[in-house]
C-alpha cells in the first residue's frame, strides 16, 4: 500500500507538472530537471536552473518583469487596413520600463511649468498717475486714514501686490525626463495601447466620414477612447480630418508631442520613424561615457 500511495503521488504530480509545462514557460524549463513530489529536493545548482531559465526570458515579452537586457517585439501595422507587415524588436529599457508615477508626475510639471506665459502685469501703487498730495488730515474727520489718490483702497489707484511678468520655468535634470518620456510609452505599450504603424501614415483625402469610419472599423472611437496620431512630419490630409472631426482624436508631429500628450489620450497611434527618433532623442540616461583624466 505505501509503495502504491507513493506512486500515486508521482503520478499526480507528474500530472500538474505538465500542466503547468502548457501554461508556464519557467515550468517548462524545469520539468526536465524535477522528477520529485516537492521542487525543493531537485539536486541541480541555483546556476544550472538560472541558465535555464535565462533561455525563456527573451521570448516571455509579456512578463511582468523588467530585464534591462531582454527585447520586447512590436508589430508594424499598415494604415489605414492596420494589417501586420512586420515585427520590430526594442530594447526593454525603452519600452518596457516600469511604471513610475513620481518620475512621470515631474515631467508633467515641468512642461506645464514651461508653457505657462507669465505675461499677467498690473501697475503697482507708483506707477500709476496722479500726485502725492494728501487726500484728507490724518486725524480729526473720524474717517480712516487715508493717503494719496494712488491708495489700493481707492478706485483707480494701484494695485496691492499685484503679478508681474515672470517665467514660471522650473528645472528638471535631462536624464530623468528622457526617463519620464520612455516610461511613458513603456506605460502604453504594456497595456497594449502602442499602435506602430508604418511610415507616411495619411488619407487619400481630407475626409472626416473616412476618418470615423477607418477609426470605429479598429475600436478607436467611443467607449474605448480617442488616439493621439504621432507622425513623423505634418501629414496634411491626416491632420486636417482630425482638426475638423472634432472628438475623434489628436494629431502631432514628434516635435510637438510631450509626456502629458502620451498620457491623456487612450492610445498612441505612431508612425515607426517616430518613434525610433524619439527614442533616440530621448536616451541621455542610457549612455554610459566613462569620464576622462
Amino acid at each position: 500500500m505505501a509503495s502504491k500511495a507513493s506512486w500515486d503521488t508521482l503520478t499526480h504530480s507528474g500530472k500538474t507538472l505538465k500542466r503547468a509545462r502548457a501554461g508556464n514557460t519557467v515550468l517548462a524549463c524545469l520539468t526536465p530537471c524535477i522528477q520529485r513530489s516537492m521542487a525543493t529536493e531537485t539536486e541541480f545548482s541555483v546556476d544550472q536552473i538560472r541558465s535555464q531559465v535565462e533561455k525563456f526570458l527573451p521570448e516571455a515579452t509579456s512578463s511582468p518583469f523588467y530585464d534591462p537586457k531582454a527585447q520586447v517585439l512590436t508589430t508594424v501595422h499598415s494604415f489605414p487596413s492596420m494589417e501586420p507587415t512586420q515585427f520590430e524588436y526594442y530594447p526593454s529599457n525603452q519600452l518596457f520600463l516600469p511604471f513610475r508615477r513620481d518620475i512621470l508626475h515631474r515631467a508633467v510639471i515641468f512642461e506645464g511649468d514651461k508653457t505657462r506665459q507669465g505675461t499677467a502685469s498690473t501697475k503697482w501703487r507708483y506707477e500709476v498717475h496722479g500726485g502725492l498730495r494728501k487726500l484728507r488730515p490724518q486725524k480729526g474727520t473720524g474717517a480712516a486714514r487715508l493717503g494719496d489718490r494712488k491708495s489700493p483702497m481707492l478706485k483707480g489707484g494701484g494695485v496691492a501686490f499685484g503679478p508681474k511678468p515672470r517665467d514660471f520655468s522650473t528645472d528638471l535634470p535631462r536624464k530623468i525626463y528622457d526617463l519620464a518620456w520612455r516610461t511613458a510609452l513603456s506605460y502604453r505599450y504594456r497595456r497594449g495601447q502602442l499602435i506602430v504603424v508604418e511610415d507616411k501614415m495619411d488619407l487619400d483625402e481630407p475626409s472626416v466620414g473616412l476618418l470615423r469610419h477607418i477609426f470605429d472599423a479598429h475600436g478607436w472611437t467611443g467607449g474605448s477612447g480617442t488616439p493621439m496620431v504621432v507622425t513623423k512630419k505634418h501629414r496634411r490630409n491626416l491632420f486636417h480630418a482630425l482638426e475638423q472631426s472634432g472628438r475623434n482624436g489628436q494629431a502631432k508631429t514628434q516635435d510637438d508631442v510631450d509626456v502629458k500628450d502620451l498620457l491623456s489620450m487612450s492610445r498612441v497611434v505612431i508612425e515607426r520613424r517616430a518613434l525610433k527618433s524619439i527614442l533616440q532623442t530621448h536616451s541621455s540616461d542610457l549612455d554610459h561615457k566613462i569620464a576622462r583624466a
